[in-house]
């Protein structure tokens, strides 16, 4: 466990943050290897029938990764300040309530897949191995789930190395589980996924037996599932909700703009799945310190230390405006390298509209920055409500666009679309990081503890 109450704050973010960011490094890693498999083995048919699902996969996934994350929130708040027995409630309370959406979701998503493909404008062709293999990764979601609430949970109480070790045994198994099932038994792309699912469940049942044998904390009993204060549970729906919903309008927006992008062909739809995918990479260190910002946020929040709060968001936007200027240079210089590296094509249309993404998004990286550390910082210090007006006005920008510059601009209006959005839902989060009562707090205690 690691206190991020006590100490030098940048010591503490950057140790906190890099098992997160090889973490995160090792989802990324498999996710390139599953596509370049994908692609190479099943050929570009099977490849753009992924893609062309991935938003709809991101958007459930990315949900219960948020809820997951919210609930952890109130569990670092509990842990930071040293309540143990409402600590092991919040997380007793995450399991149920995690538990129950991840049902309903596993259940609608079956029940609705067909016309939810329909939506997506997946390209008729390609519906029945896009259905088989979406079909998949949504039956496995309270797996998902249940690994996402018990690594959130430990990074809580300050332990970000073993969520990181876990996931590095779920990956190589990932792996492993794709050359199996579609190299050697020929399954396809269902074989891609339920590589994944089973990956999940390993490591969920891997996570579950280390926390109760290391942390007594976790130990869960009768009683931390009885009679939780109304105040408690709601803060959690509060929390988990805002930071489920934050990703999912997010999401939703990407996936009206899937829609339009399927329209353009099958080029372009393999295109735009080769530039996420690098993008995700480029984008890692911002979901990394905003992560570490809502656990460290959520800590000093509870143990009411606000001058390291502050402190420690500054840190993070340096180190992250950092990053960014280093994505430039890897955009200018082996951009197509990499959009072959992902996609092993030699199709030029494909590697010069996934280049051109690069090339010009990354520019404006500062504004996404701003916008990972400041949602994921306010989450943790209790404003669940301008995060989530900022996604839905990314929502709503993406929404837009899909519908009016696409069409007349083609896969152009796709490259210009993010950076005008980032513009958008930064300007909501600044204002209120200059108005929020918390952060205009003045100092209220000595430290001795240099930055």
């Amino acid at each position: 466990m690691k206190d991020l109450t006590k100490g030098k704050p940048s010591a503490l973010i950057l140790s906190f943050a890099l098992p997160i960011f090889l973490g995160n490094l090792l989802q990324l890693t498999y996710s390139l290897v599953d596509t370049r498999i994908v692609g190479s083995f099943l050929g570009e048919d099977a490849l753009a029938a992924v893609g062309a699902t991935s938003t709809l996969s991101g958007l459930i996934i990315g949900f219960l990764l948020g809820l997951s994350n919210g609930f952890a929130i109130i569990t670092a708040q509990k842990f930071g300040a040293k309540n143990i027995a409402d600590m092991k409630k919040s997380f007793a309370m995450s399991l149920v309530i995690g538990t129950g959406i991840s049902i309903l979701f596993t259940i609608a998503g079956l029940l609705f897949l067909k016309p939810i493909l329909h939506f997506l404008n997946v390209p008729k062709h390609l519906v029945p191995v896009a259905k088989g293999y979406i079909a998949i990764i949504i039956a496995g979601l309270l797996a998902t789930f249940l690994y996402d609430a018990c690594a959130a949970t430990l990074r809580a109480i300050g332990d970000a190395v073993t969520p990181l070790i876990i996931l590095a045994i779920s990956v190589a198994l990932n792996i492993v589980g794709d050359l199996f099932f579609v190299v050697v038994l020929k399954t396809g792309v269902k074989g891609a996924a339920i590589a994944t699912v089973l990956a999940q469940i390993i490591a969920f049942v891997i996570c579950w037996i280390y926390m109760i044998r290391k942390y007594e904390i976790l130990r869960l009993q009768k009683e931390d599932f009885k009679d939780p204060s109304p105040i408690m549970v709601k803060e959690m729906i509060s929390a988990g909700m805002s930071m489920g919903f934050m990703s999912s309008l997010v999401n939703i927006g990407t996936l009206t703009l899937q829609t339009a992008i399927n329209k353009l062909g099958k080029d372009i739809i393999i295109a735009h799945t080769a530039a996420r995918k690098i993008s995700e990479i480029f984008m890692i260190m911002f979901s990394v310190f905003g992560q570490t910002m809502a656990t460290y946020c959520g800590q000093n929040m509870g143990a009411g230390k606000i001058d390291r709060v502050k402190r420690g968001i500054w840190l993070a936007i340096v180190y992250t405006a950092i990053w960014s200027g280093l994505t430039i240079i890897a955009s200018y210089t082996i951009g197509g390298w990499l959009v072959y590296l992902v996609t092993g094509s030699h199709n030029k249309t494909v590697i010069l509209n996934a280049t051109n993404y690069l090339k010009f998004d990354t520019l404006f990286y500062i504004e996404t920055t701003l916008i990972c550390i400041l949602r994921n910082a306010m989450q943790g210090l209790g404003d669940h409500i301008t995060p989530l007006i900022s996604s839905g006005l990314e929502m709503a920008g993406k929404i837009v666009i899909a519908a009016t510059l696409v069409p007349w601009l083609g896969y152009t209006g796709v490259i210009i679309c993010e950076p005008i959005v980032w513009f958008i839902m930064v300007i909501p989060l600044l204002i209120q990081t200059f108005r929020m009562p918390v952060l205009r707090t003045e100092k209220t205690e000595k430290t001795d503890e240099k930055i």
